[in-house]
């Protein structure tokens, strides 16, 4: 125990560096999706690639900042902020005028209406709505034709993702991400990006979160605005995290011990002096809860141990604190839309692919 107990403390340690770089890095593939779309009009990709201080073929992750950097230049050359994707060219300049036409709604709810519209006239297709039903709030994408690329979905919600996390100051947890389209090769990279349960070959695209979120409060300044702007986009490609308030403390706290040796609701309330009430309360205020906060940790944990250690499944599940595999199993299938074993294996496999995929680019 003493052994595990030291592991899951420098793991806690190690995490909490290596999530901060590895939730700024943009896996390769997602770089020569953005390129394709100078590809399919003739464009060369090299005069953008060293604009941006990049070397074909673009083999490793690259950071946020320099991800940023290409779909700028991208954005330029193209007159398109989406990567001529859309039913439309979203002008240079749409996303300034979409953050500003947001800017001063009152809720989220209403922040998000507006930003749907705003897609919907600029891009014209793909078009989307908001679907609220069974808890969630769900952003529902059709098509005027057959099924976009899986990127050109994920560019959609990176946009509106990005911009109603920053609107209300904290990330909204997604809860689920369905593509109308096939899966990728590297649908493990959306799987990770989203870290949220990911399908494809759904009937339809939609991303969902909790429906309550939609109340929380949008409290931005034109200041605010710029500063936000002047980091864009590369401040909505990292996954948002709130750093301030209830649930992060809570999460602070579960993340200095083992799964397996964490505390009943009752006995955290008490360590953080207040009532199981008003923490419940203060949590749903900021659209988390206990239960959620204990699967991001174990989903995160399961991850990292399934890639980085020989662990048997069986033993990963005792360290997470499942009484038997079974529990694992369901709650990772939940997660990942896959078996462990399934994800460990996918993802071996891709390692050992990317030297070939590498020539060949």
């Amino acid at each position: 125990m003493t052994e595990l107990l030291h592991y899951f403390g420098q793991f806690c340690h190690r995490e909490g560096a290596m999530a901060e770089i590895d939730r700024r890095m943009i896996a390769p593939g997602f770089v020569e999706e953005a390129l394709d779309s100078l590809r399919r009009l003739g464009k060369p990709t090299a005069p953008i690639l060293a604009r941006v201080g990049l070397a074909s073929p673009v083999d490793q992750p690259v950071s946020a900042e320099t991800y940023g950097a290409l779909w700028l230049a991208i954005a330029a050359e193209l007159d398109d902020e989406f990567f001529g994707m859309g039913g439309r060219p979203m002008r240079s300049g749409s996303f300034t005028l979409l953050c500003h036409s947001v800017l001063h709604a009152p809720t989220l709810g209403h922040a998000l209406r507006r930003a749907l519209r705003f897609l919907d006239v600029v891009l014209d297709d793909p078009r989307g709505r908001l679907v609220i039903r069974d808890g969630l709030a769900e952003i529902e994408l059709s098509d005027a034709g057959g099924p976009r690329s899986a990127f050109a979905y994920r560019t959609y919600w990176i946009i509106l993702h990005g911009i109603i996390c920053w609107l209300v100051g904290r990330r909204i947890p997604i809860r689920l991400v369905d593509f109308r389209c096939a899966e990728p090769k590297q649908g493990a990279d959306y799987r990770l990006f989203f870290g949220a349960p990911v399908r494809f070959s759904q009937v339809i695209s939609r991303l969902g979160f909790d429906s309550a979120l939609l109340d929380l409060p949008v409290a931005r300044s034109e200041q605010a605005l710029k500063q936000f702007l002047r980091g864009a986009p590369a401040n909505i490609l990292v996954r948002y995290r709130y750093d301030a308030g209830v649930a992060a403390a809570v999460r602070r706290r579960l993340s200095q011990a083992t799964p397996a040796a964490w505390s009943s609701f009752t006995k955290l309330a008490a360590d953080m002096r207040m009532p199981p009430s008003t923490l419940r309360h203060r949590l749903h205020d900021e659209g988390q809860s206990y239960a959620a906060i204990k699967d991001d940790i174990r989903r995160d944990l399961a991850v990292e141990l399934l890639l980085n250690t020989p662990k048997t499944i069986g033993e990963i599940a005792v360290q997470l604190g499942y009484s038997e595999p079974s529990a694992f199993f369901r709650a990772f299938r939940k997660w990942m839309d896959k078996s462990p074993e399934t994800f460990r294996r996918e993802e071996a496999l891709s390692q050992l692919d990317e030297p070939s995929q590498s020539r060949a680019l």
